[in-house]
């Protein structure tokens, strides 16, 4: 059964906040190979004008995707979470997310689409820091895959 089309626009409440530290920049970094000294060099971050350590641009979406988990679990959409698979990720950045950031998302539904019986779901993170400045837009796909026939 395809997805309401009533539900794009829908905005959920933000998310406490995150607070991003140093360690799960670093461990992130690790985690994806990349070795940019911004990310684990607070010297080094500095040098290029940057408060303290800076995140890899898909650091945030741990959070965005927690964030998702508010359209995921509401029962009225009715999403079958259990045919689900990642379909694309993109993000905007108003600047770099930063070590001692202290983030909040609200998700909101862009966009519901059926195709050949999959139901793909766009879904808007839009991060903001303690202060309300935009840091970034995350945009999430997700593809429920059609149930088999029997």
């Amino acid at each position: 059964m395809a997805l309401d089309q009533s539900f794009v626009g829908r905005t959920y409440p933000p998310t406490d906040p995150y607070e991003v530290g140093r360690e799960k920049i670093r461990e992130f970094a690790e985690a994806i190979g990349d070795t940019n000294p911004a990310y684990t060099d607070a010297e080094a971050a500095k040098a290029l004008g940057y408060s303290d350590v800076i995140a890899p641009p898909t650091f945030v979406f741990a959070i965005t995707f927690q964030a998702a988990g508010q359209v995921i679990e509401d029962p009225q959409l009715g999403l079958d979470y259990s045919r689900v698979v990642h379909g694309d990720q993109k993000f905007a950045y108003t600047r770099p997310v930063r070590s001692g950031d202290r983030l909040s998302v609200t998700s909101t539904i862009e966009a519901i689409k059926s195709m050949a019986g999959n139901d793909i779901i766009d879904i808007r993170g839009e991060v903001h820091d303690e202060a309300g400045g935009h840091v970034v837009t995350a945009v999430t796909k997700l593809v429920a895959r059609a149930a088999k026939e029997a």
